[in-house]
């Protein structure tokens, strides 16, 4: 069942992603219904090694994990985590998100 229009995925332009420290990153979401979001996603540096992401591409696997989330649960995003959770919790994220960057 797709989400109802008001929760309907974000384009990936609807998701503004700042760096706020190293391997982190504030990042403010605007819903289709006009509503946003706010969320700091960490990077922990093992998972970047793990998955051979660079330094350079670290803000594309944030917003990817982001658009990933959001298709999987977009009312689920939590205000504060790091993408180690997501792969804890999402058994095939390490998979599907080496696709998407």
């Amino acid at each position: 069942m797709p989400p109802a229009e008001d929760q309907a995925v974000p384009d990936p332009a609807d998701l503004q992603i700042t760096a706020s420290d190293r391997h982190v990153y504030d990042v403010t979401i605007t819903h289709r219904s006009g509503a946003t979001t706010r969320h700091r996603v960490s990077v922990p540096g093992q998972l970047l090694a793990e998955l051979g992401v660079s330094d350079a591409q670290e803000p594309l696997l944030v917003r990817a994990s982001l658009v990933y989330l959001l298709e999987a649960d977009p009312a689920a995003v939590p205000e504060t985590f790091d993408l180690d959770e997501v792969g804890a919790a999402l058994p095939d994220y390490r998979d599907e998100i080496l696709h998407r960057i």
